[in-house]
């Protein structure tokens, strides 16, 4: 067998899990409705081999959006839609966690309830930044974002709440469980960096205020799964959507010893050139954070198997997520076991669409084919 550290059982929190080949949270935007579907059920159950399968970013609720054809987890009928989902996944041997979702300022007026203002930390526009919205003659493209507004610092105690309804309604379609998304310049992100967060009260300035809001939720995510089945994404250094931070190590660092006081399950780290350019962790980082951080570490972006079993056998990690190898290769895990070749995906199909490019892509002709 080829890696075999990448498929030595491991656990994240109190979730035991096969293989440390997971799958990364991938926007696919095909959900028109913001129900999961039966498409759904057939992507997500044909990847179901992965250690963990973490779900598409999927809003917490109607203000939350930022993309459309992006699924939701604030009504019945979308709970209902991904318990047939996980059930899928469930059936196939498989372990799923939601990833939870609000945009902040990535987003625009034609995305929002009643034509609302986006909000943020600060009534700061993401320069550069486009979100996904619908046009008036039904199609679809990316727009750029509009100026948000900052959020009264009443608001937080209610968008605190949507995370806790969010998990709420996870637990109860059966997800094992969820992610706390705070990463790719979205709100939690905004008030975690100095760039995106001016705000002078208790959500601004000091290392502890910005982290102030991002650990609220994780505390109500945690009243609803156990800090065992929690986990969080963040990706400090990134630049994307116009956000910037003078103080991302510092920051990582402070939120690592914070979530390891709370006993979180994992840690879910972006490589920072995951986006592109050429900017990478500092020296010592990855060592730091492993000292601070008693979870589990996950490391995504441009991984291969063999880059991922390094990184895992040198102990700077416990798992390595996989996003765009997952698309095109629903048997992911088991290509890498007999170190077979990789289907390339399709860019064009990435977003949007239907079944192609989404459930047509070949399993191996080696009896290892979960389609089920």
């Amino acid at each position: 067998m080829a890696f075999e550290t990448l498929f030595t059982p491991t656990s994240l929190g109190s979730l035991t899990i096969p293989n440390r080949v997971i799958m990364a949270p991938l926007t696919r935007a095909r959900t028109p409705d913001s129900v999961p579907g039966k498409i759904q059920e057939a992507y997500y159950g044909q990847r179901a081999g992965s250690g963990l399968i973490i779900s598409e970013a999927t809003n917490i609720s109607a203000t939350a959006r930022g993309y459309v054809y992006t699924p939701g987890i604030w009504t019945d009928e979308q709970e209902a839609g991904w318990k047939d989902v996980v059930d899928a996944v469930h059936a196939k041997g498989g372990r799923m966690a939601l990833q939870l979702w609000h945009v902040g300022r990535v987003s625009h007026e034609m995305v929002q309830p009643d034509g609302q203002q986006p909000v943020a930390p600060s009534a700061l526009k993401g320069e550069g930044a486009q979100c996904f919205v619908e046009f008036e003659d039904g199609t679809a493209g990316q727009h750029p974002t509009s100026t948000p507004r900052a959020l009264e610092t009443d608001e937080i105690p209610g968008i605190v709440d949507d995370y806790r309804q969010a998990a709420e309604r996870a637990k109860r379609a059966g997800f094992d469980m969820v992610e706390v998304h705070a990463a790719n310049a979205y709100l939690l992100n905004q008030f975690l960096a100095t760039g995106t967060n001016k705000r002078t009260d208790q959500y601004g300035g000091s290392l502890e205020n910005r982290a102030r809001f991002p650990l609220e939720v994780i505390d109500a995510v945690i009243e609803v799964y156990g800090a065992d089945r929690v986990g969080i994404r963040m990706t400090p250094f990134i630049e994307l959507f116009g956000l910037t931070d003078d103080e991302p190590e510092a920051m990582a660092f402070y939120m690592a010893e914070q979530l390891s006081k709370r006993g979180l399950a994992y840690l879910h780290l972006n490589e920072p050139n995951w986006a592109g350019g050429d900017i990478t962790f500092p020296n010592g980082f990855r060592e730091q954070m492993r000292e601070r951080f008693s979870g589990s570490l996950i490391y995504c972006g441009n991984y291969d198997a063999e880059s991922a079993e390094t990184r895992i056998s040198e102990n700077s990690t416990d798992a390595v997520a996989f996003g765009r190898p997952y698309i095109a290769n629903p048997d992911l895990p088991e290509r890498f076991r007999v170190n077979a070749p990789l289907t390339e995906p399709n860019h064009e199909t990435f977003y949007g669409g239907d079944e192609k490019g989404y459930t047509d892509y070949p399993f191996m002709d080696n009896g290892y084919d979960r389609k089920g």
